[in-house]
């Protein structure tokens, strides 16, 4: 009888258990199809350069030029994101604008060497898979964004430089152009006055230093990617190498946070300025925008400036300077926005709140 009551009660016990799986496994299938029900936000947000926002520099009809390649850009990456493309696809596709356009310091318009070389970088990274490539020191690749992808997808490397990263492109079937594509008459003239400057007064003039273009998406899977692409520094000398094509410096992205930087590249090197937002949001749980801040606290420690765009994976954007302004852009399902000053905290205007968890510096556009 002993034996038999506890028979019967170990089969009783197995049932409930087992009930009790099949109820965890249902309650999970249910969770799960909540989580998947709701697609994440499309967002994308670029940025132009920093440091150079002087309204005596710019006319009416500069600001005006700039501020329609941003909203080409954001239009073209959130044009892949609305037919459910990569987030990879996004950044790249953005970036490729604002390379063509001779109003930023990336591809076409590019800023001159001392030599009067045209000296181009670029570098992009998939959040899903952190898969990145890079290119730096290239002068006849037309978009060097998509050379960065191609190194990332059909190479075993990570970075190329100079001839023979340029060889890879032609493997490639890459779009070359002569060097004559990349000359601007804005560009050489500012060459030959950073020439006859002091190192003072070169020191002084941020448009030497900035103009570097990046962006960075999310899209409907939840994926976030980063692209970051530039000529440099204005004058630099001896194959000079910025933060713009270093992973970890001027580029970033995996399942947490995308990141593009700008500024001045030696000192988002020694910050490790993209990498370092990351692991301040895993490690120590900081909210992108606490992150992105804490970061450029630190470029400004060493004695840098500059700025970072950067997205996480629930759709909030920060855009965080410590220069006189940032151009930058953010477009998601409820519009669009651009600008260019640091502004005061004020969202003076309603399309700010696209911004609302982020950019700590937004008012009325500047």
């Amino acid at each position: 009888m002993l034996h038999r009551k506890r028979r019967l009660f170990g089969a009783l016990a197995a049932v409930v258990a087992a009930a009790s799986f099949v109820g965890v496994v249902h309650a999970s299938e249910r969770a799960g199809s909540g989580r998947t029900a709701k697609a994440p936000p499309l967002v994308i947000a670029i940025h132009g350069g920093a440091g150079t926002m002087s309204r005596a520099e710019f006319t009416p009809e500069s600001e005006a030029r700039y501020r329609a390649g941003l909203s080409a850009a954001l239009d073209a990456g959130y044009a892949v994101l609305e037919r459910g493309g990569a987030a990879l696809d996004a950044v790249e596709a953005a970036v490729r604008v604002l390379e063509d356009d001779p109003s930023f310091n990336a591809g076409k318009g590019a800023v001159f060497t001392w030599d009067g070389r045209n000296e181009l970088d670029s570098s992009i990274m998939d959040g899903a898979t952190r898969k990145a490539g890079a290119v730096t020191g290239v002068q006849h690749v037309k978009n060097p964004v998509t050379l960065a992808r191609r190194v990332m997808e059909k190479s075993p490397h990570v970075l190329l430089s100079g001839a023979g990263a340029e060889d890879f492109a032609l493997e490639q079937g890459i779009e070359l152009v002569p060097r004559s594509y990349f000359w601007t008459e804005r560009r050489w003239q500012m060459l030959q006055k950073f020439r006859e400057e002091t190192t003072a007064q070169r020191a002084a003039n941020p448009a030497y230093r900035y103009g570097t273009v990046g962006a960075v998406a999310l899209d409907s899977h939840g994926r976030l990617a980063a692209a970051t692409s530039t000529g440099g520094m204005t004058g630099k000398r001896w194959g000079r190498i910025g933060d713009a094509p270093l992973i970890g410096a001027g580029t970033w992205a995996d399942s947490r946070v995308a990141v593009s930087a700008t500024g001045d590249g030696e000192y988002f090197i020694r910050a490790g300025v993209a990498k370092d937002i990351a692991a301040r949001m895993q490690y120590a749980g900081a909210p992108v925008k606490d992150a992105a801040r804490a970061a450029i606290g630190t470029v400004g420690e060493l004695g840098g400036t500059g700025g970072v765009i950067a997205l996480d994976a629930n759709g909030g954007v920060a855009f965080e300077l410590n220069s006189e302004g940032m151009y930058r852009g953010v477009r998601d399902s409820r519009g669009r926005f651009i600008r260019r000053r640091a502004g005061s905290r004020k969202h003076a205007d309603p399309a700010a709140g696209l911004l609302h968890r982020g950019d700590r510096g937004l008012g009325s556009p500047g």
